[in-house]
């Protein structure tokens, strides 16, 4: 059996510090574009040099990358060392509680993530697939972690091979719920809709038709059709439903502009327009085999607007595109009635402090098992008809 290299770690302080051709290097590409385009260098870069991602707004990046004997880079682990615990969506505000209320001090925290993206990708990113790299990574991140005088460290929205292979190394595994819309071949809209029972059928029909009933057109924009007006727009679309929703949107205006630059081959953004004026907007990426539906907004409240731009358009594209999977984004178990089934997201964290190490693994023993069944209830309220699923 061969010898491992030897390793050396090095901690990044920006996205930009890495060359854009080391990095994703590390991370799974076809024909030279990589499959997830979250884990794009340009899509990191975009998010620090644009200010949403950097220490200020409590994202520190301390992106750690493995090296072998001759330097030649072997893994990558995204990290940020946070303030807080907005923008992840998954939820720990209850741990850092409990560690305040015992003297302790939960933050900062070390983060393994795509900030705000609740999107499933790889986080221990190693090519070789070389597991022993892997560990490695791990266990590097928890010296980090005790160097940076840092609480834990957490990694979201990962793998789910990953997440085992934490969890065999002493880490806490913890599972949630996404829908996700599958596609089974369609040729048309109609065609999937044939797979559901009639009265959800005839909903989703009146659904498309009443979004629309005014009048309104969608378009959809990417590459070279993307231009700076349209962006304009969307981000009055995304700032006022952000604003309502969460008091200040994480995604500032230069950060739209930046991945425009860089990426704009990889985005579809959805405009529906009454006449000449656009009034709402999704923006969408588009990935090897899926499309991720990300942000939405709206200066007009249409009935079904948002499930039409958000849900129905995306399938729409992804059967025109031969796309296998929608991912419309976190929650929302209103996606069920509309052809998106339940879907696990996995996590991993390591907790420095023994006692509250022990008392959220107990936590999360009885969160699995609630989960689990809470999928198990959910599968029974989809709207397909017996036997019509194939994605399971």
């Amino acid at each position: 059996m061969a010898d491992q290299p030897t390793l050396r770690a090095t901690v990044h302080p920006s996205t930009g510090s890495i060359p854009a051709d080391v990095w994703n290097a590390l991370v799974p590409s076809t024909d030279g574009k990589t499959d997830n385009p979250f884990l794009d260098h340009a899509f990191f870069l975009a998010l620090e040099e644009s200010g949403c991602a950097t220490a200020r707004t409590g994202w520190q990046p301390q992106h750690l990358l493995l090296s072998g004997d001759s330097g030649e880079p072997l893994g990558l682990m995204p990290l940020f060392l946070k303030s807080h615990s907005m923008g992840e969506y998954v939820f720990d505000h209850g741990w850092a509680d409990a560690l305040e209320r015992a003297g302790g001090s939960y933050y900062p925290k070390l983060q393994c993530s795509v900030p705000f993206t609740p999107a499933t990708a790889p986080k221990l990113l190693v090519p070789s697939g070389d597991a022993a790299i892997r560990e490695a990574l791990l266990s590097t991140a928890e010296q980090l972690a005790l160097q940076r005088g840092a609480s834990s460290v957490h990694a979201t929205f990962v793998a789910e091979h990953e997440a085992d292979q934490a969890e065999a190394q002493g880490w806490l595994k913890r599972l949630d719920t996404q829908f996700h819309w599958h596609n089974q071949g369609f040729e048309t809209f109609d065609d999937f809709l044939e797979t559901l029972s009639s009265r959800k059928r005839k909903t989703i029909r009146r659904e498309r038709r009443d979004a629309l009933a005014d009048g309104l057109t969608v378009k959809w924009l990417c590459g070279t059709d993307l231009r700076e007006e349209h962006w304009d727009a969307f981000y009055a679309f995304y700032e006022d439903t952000g604003a309502r929703k969460w008091g200040r949107p994480y995604l500032n205006r230069k950060f739209f502009s930046l991945l425009n630059q860089s990426m704009a081959d990889r985005i579809v953004l959805m405009l529906a327009y009454d006449g000449p004026t656009a009034i709402a907007g999704a923006i969408n990426f588009v990935g090897k085999d899926r499309i991720f539906g990300r942000n939405w907004g709206c200066i007009r409240d249409v009935p079904f607007l948002h499930f039409e731009l958000c849900y129905y358009q995306a399938i729409d594209y992804a059967i025109a595109h031969k796309l296998a999977v929608v991912e419309a984004g976190a929650q929302g178990e209103h996606k069920l009635a509309r052809g998106y089934a339940p879907s696990t997201t996995y996590s991993f964290h390591w907790l420095a402090h023994a006692g509250l190490r022990e008392a959220v693994a107990d936590y999360l023993e009885r969160e699995r098992r609630s989960v689990e069944h809470s999928q198990e209830v959910l599968e029974e309220y989809t709207p397909f008809r017996k036997g019509e699923r194939t994605d399971r």
